[in-house]
């Protein structure tokens, strides 16, 4: 690709501070490695001199391949690598660490395991618990706060501080460290010893960052250390592609540069190469909405394209099958299934999709693994009820529900391996109330035997009031009652298109099938229509592009509520919109799960 002349500015920089806004498309990857290029072969650079950080090894290594492709060489000194990599790298010559040293993911998860024992806390989602909590241990280390005054979002403040010191003093113990620990003693280590701190900064006299927008603060200090005093800090980033606030990224560290270096040259790359005007124009007129953003315009390279399609749908059912039938147009069209992408805001987004997919056999590879929603506890629980409805009162199957909701039933009263209702009510004699409970759980039981699947589900939720028990859950867990009644909205929906429940469950095993079949085909690029959330479509680019389901709620997300996180949403979306090359579908529908549904606010900034 020939070089423009703001991207041949960029290259040829000299020495010190500057910031390069690169936009979707605009060849940022060619911008790093002709630097390179120019530093060594042009600006008489040492290559051991020069320090390339990613965020991640596939992006390092597609760096560093592209470097050698340009070049021609072989072997060469420059450094590629991740903040990681890089700074474990100091930390192995500094206090003899190795790869056998940093905690598996499955220990992590260990350890807070085994410190939950201690706690009373009722938690039914036990893995997806554990995950948000490491995620808020990550956080609070990567932006060094104080235990006494963080907010937990997961669970009460005493029970997160328990937990936290509980996986500290095991990671001291085990004589581990985690990869937040990686960033805090190398910035440590960095502070405290100035001559080691010197040797870093004479051997990396030149660093460029790419993905800058993905900082942390933490990355960040220890980044400005190691360029000082030449201040040779090169980076490339798009503030208006910042997703990823929820692990720690700060957008406004890259929007503060200028600041903290008052000399920093800045240059925009505004030529979009990817996609056409339509799409390009469409996509801006999304992000202007932002205030906390540089303003910068971008023209497209590709010229005229076909209008961008926005399009309402009464119902998911009609979204889905649209879609289908358009894929199959396109590929008739002569645009390879694997040239097309579905994006969607969460993993609960494309399972109507899915199975739309597997009727119509359009083949489909996931960027991500599908959550099957008959595998979650709340499924779980709704099951068990119309098992046992259907003869199932097996012990295991009775202490599913017997609590769900809360009736105060004792697991002492179910005895032996099936359970007997008589025996339980006569367990509790002497407690009239409690015998009163048994028998209306005994008629419920009764009620549900003989419903249609979706009449099951409804009679459960609302009758057996298992809905108020989620409200209840989700109070203790802190967690948004809304997330948890969608998935039993979209169990209600599923279970609607079925007359029986033997065809609903055989339905559910074939569902199975497919996504162990995905999972096992994740790994073959270049497979079928992506489906993928808008978080993990970042850097790829398709030439069709779907984005299923732009209602508020959806996307933007109905847990952003402060401007920050409506800002991030839109960021969210602008970056979908940009993956398409010559087509981009916006699909919204009207009503779901029998509820009026509102039309994104990003959709009406796109029209406006």
């Amino acid at each position: 690709m020939a070089l423009n002349e703001i991207q041949k500015k960029a290259i040829r920089h000299g020495k010190g501070p500057m910031l390069v806004l690169a936009g979707p498309g605009s060849g940022k990857t060619t911008v790093i490695t002709n630097r390179v290029r120019y530093l060594t072969e042009k600006a008489g650079v040492e290559p051991g001199d020069i320090l390339v950080i990613t965020f991640t090894r596939a992006a390092a290594r597609e760096m560093k391949e592209r470097y050698e492709q340009i070049t021609q060489a072989g072997c060469n000194r420059v450094s590629f690598g991740t903040f990681h990599s890089v700074f474990f790298l100091m930390l192995k010559l500094a206090y003899r660490y190795q790869a056998a040293d940093i905690v598996r993911e499955e220990q992590r998860v260990r350890f807070i395991r085994e410190a939950l024992e201690g706690c009373e806390l009722e938690i039914e989602d036990e893995g997806e618990f554990i995950n948000a909590v490491l995620s808020e241990i990550s956080l609070v280390k990567g932006e060094q706060l104080s235990l006494d005054y963080y907010y937990s979002k997961n669970c009460p403040e005493a029970v997160f501080k328990k937990l936290y010191q509980e996986y500290e003093r095991r990671l001291r113990q085990t004589g581990l460290l985690d990869f937040d620990d990686m960033l805090v003693m190398c910035y440590e280590l960095l502070k405290e010893r100035k001559d080691i701190l010197a040797a870093w900064q004479n051997k990396y006299q030149y660093i460029l960052i790419d993905e800058f927008q993905d900082i942390n603060r933490i990355q960040y200090e220890i980044v400005k250390m190691l360029s000082r005093p030449r201040n040779n800090l090169f980076i490339v980033g798009d503030d208006d592609q910042s997703i990823y606030r929820f692990r720690g990224a700060k957008p406004e560290l890259m929007l503060g540069f200028e600041r903290d270096y008052p000399g920093a040259k800045t240059l925009l790359l505004d030529t979009n190469y990817r996609s056409s005007r339509q799409i390009v124009e469409a996509a801006c007129r999304v992000i202007c909405h932002n205030r906390t953003r540089f303003t910068k315009k971008i023209r497209a390279a590709r010229g005229n394209g076909r209008d961008v399609i926005i399009k309402e749908w009464p119902s998911p059912t009609e979204e889905t099958t649209a879609i289908a039938s358009e894929l199959k147009s396109y590929a008739e069209m002569g645009i390879p299934y694997e040239h097309m992408a579905v994006l969607y805001r969460t993993n609960l987004g494309p399972r109507l999709l899915v199975e739309k997919l597997m009727e119509y056999n359009i083949p489909f590879s996931m960027g991500d693994t599908l959550p099957n929603l008959y595998d979650h506890w709340i499924a779980k629980n709704v099951l068990a009820y119309i098992g046992a409805a259907q003869g199932d009162l097996s012990r295991g199957n009775i202490l599913t529900i017997i609590n769900r909701p809360k009736r105060y039933i004792s697991r002492d009263a179910l005895e032996g391996q099936r359970v007997s209702w008589e025996a339980v009510k006569s367990f509790y004699q002497d407690k009239s109330w409690m015998v009163d409970r048994v028998e209306q759980l005994e008629y419920d039981l009764m009620m549900l035997k003989n419903m249609a699947p979706a009449a099951a589900v409804n009679y459960i939720r609302k009758a057996v009031e298992y809905d108020g028990y989620i409200r209840e859950y989700a109070k203790d867990r802190r967690m948004k009652p809304e997330e948890l009644l969608e998935l039993l909205d979209q169990l209600q929906e599923s279970a609607s298109g079925f007359k029986t429940c033997e065809d609903w469950f055989a339905h559910m095993g074939e569902y199975k099938e497919q996504l162990l079949l995905q999972a096992r085909s994740r790994n073959e690029k270049g497979f079928g229509v992506s489906l993928m959330t808008m978080h993990s479509a970042k850097g790829l680019e398709y030439r069709v592009v779907f984005i299923l389901d732009a209602n508020e709620g959806i996307t933007p997300h109905h847990k952003a509520v402060l401007e920050p996180d409506v800002e991030e949403e839109r960021r969210l979306f602008y970056v979908a919109m940009t993956r398409a090359k010559e087509r981009l579908h916006l699909y919204y529908v009207k009503e779901r799960y029998h509820k009026r549904q509102e039309v994104s606010r990003f959709i009406e900034e796109v029209r406006s």
